[in-house]
């Protein structure tokens, strides 16, 4: 399955390639070409088996991702998070920490994941789980970004739910969540996929009802560009991740008891769907993160492409 998943690999970044291009306006900012230089001399490096890059790998890519890809936005739009807002990027990327670490939570009653060839010392291998988790929502957030500057999504009738359904998907995220805590562990094991879309449903209709950036809220307006471009970009920084992490010395392991026999990567092939909605749960779970700390201001930050679009 590995020729499978770098020939996806490959495709996928291969069309984010040509889309940049095609829609580039201005000069891709001097950190754009730091990312790019320090993502080719980490690949270099890493299959070198040079210590720490090989180690620290998954994240130094990452890194240099996150200023390539934002730069790419700010070559198409003419503005972009990092280069606009430096503060609220760092903020957004130590907002992803515990972020991501509730389903690190999750893992520990599903052992879904494990990982291996961590640094032995308990410093360096928090630094390693820190910089990697911190890099989480932001690749999400940019790599919609991105797609969304490329314009593939037009306006589209206002699609509005009742307040009876708002309650129902509230419900119905919440015993997703709640099912892999209460059941079994051995029945538990096979239910992650309720928690990647579990937060989605529970917290969407929340930010809605705030008045908070939400999907639910785009929909209404008949914005669609925000939805389709968070799935497609689950889609991508799957593959970016499972990539990176395949050739890492430090790197986590799927064990869970399905699948394990068709493998692409690391991934079993059918685990690379959950991406899509963990993308839509990374967006408002940012929302409702920023808004509970006080950060409003992170929470209504538009993207790099629209205007903001008023809540109802």
């Amino acid at each position: 399955m590995l020729p499978l998943g770098l020939f996806l690999t490959f495709a996928t970044a291969l069309v984010l390639i040509i889309e940049s291009l095609r829609h580039k306006r201005t000069r891709l900012p001097a950190y754009g070409w730091l990312g790019l230089v320090a993502l080719i001399a980490a690949e270099a490096l890493m299959f070198k088996n040079v210590w720490p890059i090989n180690v620290y790998f998954t994240p130094i890519a990452w890194t240099a991702y996150l200023l390539i890809a934002d730069a790419l936005v700010f070559s198409i739009t003419g503005r972009s998070r990092l280069h606009d807002a430096p503060r609220n990027f760092l903020l957004t990327a130590l907002l992803s920490i515990p972020l991501w670490t509730i389903f690190e939570a999750y893992n520990l009653r599903l052992a879904n994941w494990t990982y291996v060839g961590l640094p032995l010392s308990w410093p360096a291998a928090l630094l390693g789980y820190a910089w990697s988790f911190a890099t989480i929502t932001p690749g999400i957030l940019e790599t919609a970004d991105l797609v969304e500057a490329f314009g593939w999504f037009k306006p589209a009738r206002p699609l509005r739910f009742s307040r009876a359904a708002e309650r129902l998907m509230i419900l119905f995220g919440a015993v997703c969540l709640i099912l892999p805590i209460v059941l079994p562990q051995h029945i538990a094991a096979y239910l992650f996929a309720l928690v990647w879309i579990g937060f989605a449903f529970l917290l969407d209709p929340v930010n809605h009802r705030l008045g908070w950036p939400s999907l639910l809220g785009d929909l209404a307006q008949g914005r669609r560009s925000r939805f389709y471009s968070l799935l497609i970009s689950g889609w991508i920084c799957g593959w970016l991740w499972e990539f990176w992490n395949y050739w890492a010395a430090a790197k986590w392991h799927y064990i869970f008891p399905m699948f394990q026999d068709s493998k692409i990567f690391e991934m079993p092939a059918p685990g690379y769907l959950g991406f899509l909605p963990f993308a839509l749960e990374v967006f408002v779970m940012y929302v409702i993160a920023t808004s509970a700390v006080g950060k409003t201001r992170l929470a209504h930050q538009p993207s790099a492409v629209l205007p903001p679009v008023r809540q109802e």
